[in-house]
């Protein structure tokens, strides 16, 4: 006799939804099978703390607080009931509520970019015809027909027609019959029939999609036209395993399952979004014959089912360096089913098809000026143009920059704190939260302003390291561990009720990833022999948004004026954009693969020693940095050595 397993269920508020579960799972599981979302940056590995609820009732029906609870929420959140959802398992009922900083509903996805002036030029297109029907005189098959027709109206020699589209060919061209003429639409990809329809259908579409470590961006575009039918974005879902890449490729690598699976959440929440654009716009999905793809090595490598475990270790080799060409049937995405889909090259390493896609819209090879390119993310992408040649690098940033493994760390959604200043003399602070809502954490561009802040008053040092408390104006305090914490907003300030925070640990995450950044500028900048740069060119969403001021007074680029300073915005979509728009493009981006120049940061001679000095603030030479020793100088009333 078969034993039935124990259910149980978890109610979670504010949602009222009520999820049915086997005994033994976690919080955050039953979370994930009904749908609640509950943020989990580290991948339910008990290390970033996103994912802690409130306990209602039911209390007595969870697993032991753990040793990773204990390290990561403080005495005070255990008495008030909090626990990590992916270390509380299930044992009877319960109910739990999400704060609004471990919600994963509203974050917000930059899709704007820079607008590019270009030729219209796509590799689909469609083709009115018309011909004679066969008779028992003239018996020529109908794809040798309808192949004829457009030698002869448009002297296009095309000799493949896709599978598919074979299949419904015969169907297809006798839907507009009159007498013996058929008329019929061909749709064409470079050289292949890829579609036909009777008639004079409407337009031709295709997608433009940017598959980031954390979100997705998905445009519709009208290949006929080229305008951006419609827009959608979303998060992705693969962080379930992980708000880090790595973590994804370790799930991929211990479970038998987790390539597929890794893959099947990627294309299931593409799917979602191509079926948003679709409803939006009023079109059927098999009118999108192309989409072409962007997004770093990893996703790249994920989304194809390609072992992404190389990539991930050293000496971090790709499976592949070309552009890679597939059809959508054989990978379920919701188009038309001969529908082209196609990844951009990957340069070397973690420098992927999105930084191509980046390095094609700033047009970085055709500049005279000397020009810095930065995409800041998880993982850094930088490039350093000369008037010879252009190095490329990825710098490992690592989470923090963008908010994740911060105490109060958090996506940028409504209630984040995205901009902050302090007071000189009372470090008081002034912030900027994102929508209507009050602050319930700090987002990644608020994170670098805090710690910019600090350094500018005074309340770290060069090194970073917070003063002592009695030096501290009533704002820095001494934690349980013995380290220390900056009271950023007090409980009395914020939606949560509990103050927010910087801790010691949060602003060494801070100088690591910045120190990685900065040591990679300075790696191709000597590599291309340049000691300036004319411009400077932030790429990405989190480029987008932060302040240039508070980078500079961090070091997290080389000093260059504001005005010099190019914001692109997602230049990863909008390279894919200009690749479905442009068959130019699709080469230009093969043209920067080979022109420029891959460095391994790892194996540069003397790398260790350059990142230790830039985890000082703004570097160890200070004269490096002369406008930021001035102001830092000016503001604290005291010389550069003191500091």
């Amino acid at each position: 006799m078969e034993v039935m397993e124990s259910e149980l269920t978890v109610t979670f508020a504010p949602n009222g939804v009520d999820v049915t579960v086997p005994a033994g799972r976690t919080v955050l599981e039953a979370a994930e099978t009904g749908n609640v979302g509950v943020e989990a940056l580290c991948g339910g590995k008990g290390i970033c703390g996103t994912c802690a609820v409130r306990v209602e009732q039911g209390g007595e029906a969870l697993s032991p607080v753990t040793a990773d609870e204990k390290r990561v929420l403080d005495e005070e959140e255990r008495a008030e009931g909090y626990r990590l959802g992916c270390q509380a398992v299930l044992n009877g009922d319960v109910s739990v509520f999400v704060p609004a900083g471990s919600r994963t509903e509203g974050e917000i996805v930059m899709t704007e970019g820079k607008e590019l002036d270009f030729e219209h030029d796509p590799a689909v297109r469609r083709y009115q015809i018309a011909f004679d029907g066969p008779s028992l005189e003239d018996t020529l098959p109908d794809r040798e027909r309808i192949l004829n027709a457009l030698a002869e109206k448009y002297d296009r020699e095309i000799d493949q027609v896709d599978r598919f589209a074979l299949t419904e060919l015969p169907t297809r061209i006798r839907e507009d019959q009159a007498e013996n003429e058929f008329r019929a639409t061909a749709t064409v990809h470079e050289d292949e029939i890829v579609g036909i329809d009777p008639g004079r259908p409407g337009p031709a579409y295709g997608l433009a999609i940017d598959i980031g470590t954390t979100t997705l961006a998905i445009y519709l575009l009208d290949l006929s036209s080229g305008e951006v039918t419609a827009v959608s974005s979303d998060m992705n879902p693969q962080r379930k395993h992980g708000g880090d890449i790595i973590s994804r490729v370790q799930h991929a690598a211990r479970d038998a399952e987790g390539k597929a699976e890794l893959q099947s959440l990627i294309v299931d929440g593409i799917n979602d979004n191509i079926e948003s654009v679709t409803k939006e716009a009023g079109i059927d999905p098999e009118t999108i014959y192309e989409a072409i793809f962007v997004g770093n090595t990893a996703m790249h490598h994920l989304f194809l089912g390609i072992d992404a475990g190389p990539v991930a270790a050293s000496p971090y080799v790709p499976a592949t360096r070309a552009g890679v060409h597939t059809i959508a049937r054989d990978i379920d995405l919701r188009m038309n089913p001969a529908g082209k889909v196609s990844w951009l090259p990957i340069i070397g390493g973690w420098v992927g098809p999105d930084f191509v896609a980046d390095l094609l819209v700033a047009g970085v090879l055709d500049r005279d000026e000397t020009v810095l390119a930065v995409d800041i993310g998880t993982n850094g992408e930088i490039a350093v143009s000369g008037p010879d040649q252009t190095y490329v690098a990825s710098a490992p940033a690592g989470p923090a920059l963008e908010g994740a493994e911060i105490t109060h760390g958090v996506q940028a959604k409504p209630g984040a704190i995205e901009a902050v200043s302090l007071d000189p003399d009372t470090w008081e602070s002034e912030v900027e939260v994102i929508g209507e809502e009050g602050p319930i954490g700090i987002c990644g561009s608020g994170i670098i302003d805090v710690v910019a802040q600090l350094f500018l008053v005074g309340a770290i040092n060069r090194r970073g390291r917070l003063v002592d408390p009695a030096d501290g104006h009533g704002r820095i305090r001494d934690r349980e561990d013995g380290s220390r914490e900056f009271v950023l907003l007090s409980a009395e300030e914020t939606a949560t009720d509990e103050a927010i925070v910087v801790s010691q640990e949060d602003i060494r995450d801070i100088q690591n990833a910045k120190a990685a950044i900065q040591t990679g500028s300075h790696v191709l900048l000597e590599a291309a022999d340049i000691d300036s740069v004319d411009r400077l060119i932030m790429a990405g969403g989190f480029g987008n948004y932060i302040d240039p001021e508070s980078a500079k007074l961090l070091g997290l680029y080389p000093e260059v004026d504001v005005e010099d300073v190019e914001f692109l915005g997602n230049a990863a979509g909008y390279g894919a954009m200009y690749a479905l728009l442009n068959q130019d493009a699709r080469r230009e981006a093969e043209r920067i693969v080979s022109a420029v120049e891959y460095v391994e940061l790892a194996a540069w001679e003397g790398f260790h020693d350059l990142f230790m000095e830039a985890m000082y603030l703004p570097h160890r030479d200070f004269d490096r940095y002369p406008g930021v020793k001035e102001r830092v100088e000016q503001s604290q009333g005291k010389p550069a050595e003191d500091l």
